[in-house]
């Protein structure tokens, strides 16, 4: 599974016993003196890796450690079922915290890893101070299922448990039915999905080893002296709460019932849980606390912007904004919380960039692991984003918990629409959500597959803003209503532009340019240069498309006498990369890029909406050549800027052909503009509704 961790371990190792390895990793905390949670394996059929929307979080504030349980991840996989009893596990706990050296922590444990963190704590108790048990399956209850090791004449439902079902050709089937048991939550493909194709890796024969010494263990409890928390789901079809409520009786310990959760409320639940995690560990492994509370009259008026790390496009129509609501209310306190690129930009703006930025996990990396040549299936990019986006709503929850803010700007941050809808209650300021696009559409070479999965993407936000429609103070749309594609959410969905209309105010496009551009002397060109910009945005997506045009170079000059370029290859491109080529100009990052862009004969770009647009309304003419398998440049933009009459559109494929780009850019440099105008005033009218909060 190509999956990159939110944020890497600090450290890593193994320990051996009896030949067999275990693989754990460490994330070091803020503090030497830090409280350590111990994130315990489970049933080998998934690896550490099910804790990912815990670790980043975690990891701001504890010392964390996890290791891959034998028969999983990258520990070693024996053949029996000896290896795989629960002593066994539990020994492999207390030889890593041995190896780490961690004399106290809580210990959590997610289903049949509960009664193993039980087990350490009963057997270490100077060592463990608490237990947190998640979709705990110690036994105490009769399990839903059938006779595990006979053959069986039904192969339907839990008859799938079974272990010739598995070895027989069966297993692929049972992971589908077993993982959509454990996930009983509406909307949980990415989660089913993550779990089936780890239970891929250890494959049946593994399997069967670890059920075959479940199967022949006794159920035991035994007795712990530390605190217990229980977390279970009211409708796990794993097992059921009652495991949970006996549980929680036995040790007498606190229950936490996620009405509506599944087996698993740790990864479908992941805000909740963390937080409740956090403060169990803080109450059982108290730190000093200094924190200032700001009586009412003495707060300064403040507003937390979010700008869209994705490029630069945001952060220009975002300052623009920014500017417009100052000038309407001089004493604003305007505060960022963002990532690099955006945090370049703001710097040069002299605009304050809250210190929790530095706890962001950046969205650029991952957009730039994810993208293969001028290709980003953008979609997919999104939901393997989940474990970063739950690390970063969880750093804005805190912040906002901890300081006072009368506004929350949110500029496309995902992360904060979609788990303030989840989590509801976490909403205390006022809360405006802008975008320039409304709706997941899919690739069509993604089959009808990828149309489900947008398809339940789009039904979950309509379900969220139907259900919590005054959680948004204000949602605005960058654009006009013919901006919004007229096609629907999916089948049996309304259409996008009508659901968009009747839910959305339309601030009409808000330019980041300057009203009075410079001229092109200012800027270091002559009056008479024939002048090319080329610019790929603010990540290193574009670093095969700046390639491509450099080949067409040599061609195009030869088309065009005297005709001149400039490469910008942005903040995360290094312009050194880039070969020497005749006629070229190559530059890194250009906060006036812009002004640059404003006095070309013609620019090439990418498929991004923000310098699309910025040059329709320059009118600038243009070629723009989307990434590949990005559903937003490939039709929500091209939509509409072919509303606007503007730009000549160029597939990638015919771009790497320097033959027909070459002649592309000679006959775009001959074609008048024609474009539908474009609005000036969308940043005061953005700022003006702004405004309504404050």
């Amino acid at each position: 599974m190509k999956e990159r961790p939110a944020r890497p371990a600090d450290q890593g190792g193994s320990v051996e016993r009896d030949g067999v390895t275990t693989v754990y990793q460490v994330w070091d905390g803020p503090t030497a003196d830090a409280a350590t949670v111990l994130l315990l394996p489970t049933w080998s059929i998934v690896p550490s890796r099910v804790w990912k929307a815990q670790v980043p979080y975690l990891a701001k504030h504890f010392r964390v450690i996890t290791f891959d349980g034998r028969g999983s991840g990258a520990s070693s996989k024996p053949v029996g079922a000896a290896a795989y009893a629960e002593p066994q596990y539990v020994a492999d706990a207390a030889a890593v915290l041995d190896a780490v050296g961690v004399e106290t922590c809580v210990v959590v444990g997610f289903s049949r890893g509960c009664p193993w963190a039980l087990q350490l704590a009963a057997e270490q108790p100077t060592r463990v101070l608490g237990v947190v048990c998640v979709g705990s399956a110690p036994g105490l209850v009769p399990e839903p299922r059938g006779l595990w090791g006979d053959r069986q004449d039904s192969n339907e439902g839990w008859a799938k448990y079974n272990r010739y079902y598995w070895q027989e050709g069966g297993y692929e089937d049972f992971l589908q039915f077993f993982f959509g048991q454990l996930f009983t939550e509406p909307h949980s493909t990415k989660q089913i999905e993550d779990a089936i194709g780890w239970g891929r890796e250890i494959g049946p024969e593994r399997l069967v080893d670890t059920e075959a010494a479940r199967q022949a263990a006794s159920p035991r409890l035994p007795p712990v002296e530390c605190p217990v928390l229980v977390v279970h789901g009211s409708d796990d079809a794993v097992r059921p709460l009652a495991e949970g409520q006996r549980l929680a009786d036995l040790y007498r310990g606190s229950l936490v019932t996620i009405e509506g959760g599944g087996h698993a409320p740790h990864a479908r639940d992941p805000v909740v849980f963390n937080r409740l995690l956090k403060s169990f560990v803080d109450r059982v492994a108290p730190q000093p606390v200094r924190r200032t509370w700001t009586r009412a009259l003495n707060r300064p008026r403040r507003a937390l912007y979010l700008s869209s790390p994705i490029g630069l496009g945001h952060a220009k129509r975002d300052l623009a904004i920014a500017r417009e609501l100052r000038l309407l209310r001089p004493d604003l306190q305007v505060d960022w919380l963002a990532q690099h690129p955006v945090t370049r930009v703001l710097a040069d703006a002299g605009e304050t960039v809250h210190p929790a930025s530095s706890w962001l996990v950046n969205e650029s990396a991952h957009v730039e692991f994810e993208a293969e040549e001028h290709d980003l299936h953008a979609f997919q990019a999104i939901r393997r984003m989940d474990q970063l986006l739950v690390a970063n709503f969880l750093t804005f929850a805190d912040l906002l918990d901890d300081q006072h803010y009368d506004l929350v700007i949110a500029d496309e941050a995902w992360e904060v629409d979609y788990f303030l809808h989840e989590n509801p209650e976490l909403k205390h300021f006022g809360y405006a959500w802008l975008t320039d696009f409304v709706g997941w559409l899919p690739m069509p070479d993604g089959g009808a597959a990828e149309a489900s999965l947008t398809a339940d993407y789009n039904a979950e936000m309509l379900e969220h803003r139907a259900r919590y429609p005054r959680l948004r103070d204000h949602s605005l749309f960058v654009g006009d209503p013919a901006d919004v594609t007229t096609a629907t959410f999916g089948p049996g969905l309304p259409s996008i532009r009508d659901w968009t209309v009747d839910n959305y105010t339309f601030t009409g496009y808000v330019t980041g340019s300057p009203s009075t551009p410079l001229s092109r002397e200012r800027l270091g060109y002559t009056a008479d240069q024939l002048l090319c910009v080329v610019s790929v945005g603010g990540s290193a997506v574009g670093a095969n498309l700046l390639r491509r045009v450099l080949d067409a170079v040599p061609l195009a000059r030869r088309l065009v006498s005297g005709l001149e370029f400039v490469f910008v290859t942005g903040p995360r491109i290094d312009p050194g990369e880039l070969p020497t080529t005749q006629g070229v100009t190559v530059h890194g990052y250009l906060p006036d890029l812009d002004q640059h862009l404003a006095v070309a004969d013609l620019a090439i770009t990418q498929g991004g909406l923000t310098t699309c647009m910025e040059l329709t309304a320059l009118r600038v003419p243009f070629i723009y050549i989307p990434l590949q398998h990005h559903f937003e440049q490939n039709f929500h933009v091209r939509a509409r800027l072919e509303r606007h009459n503007a730009g000549h559109h160029l597939a990638y494929s015919e771009a790497c052909d320097p033959h027909l780009l070459a002649e592309a850019i000679a006959k775009q440099l001959t074609q008048p503009t024609d474009y539908l105008a474009v609005p000036t005033d969308g940043a005061s009218r953005a700022a003006a509704l702004l405004n309504q909060l404050l």
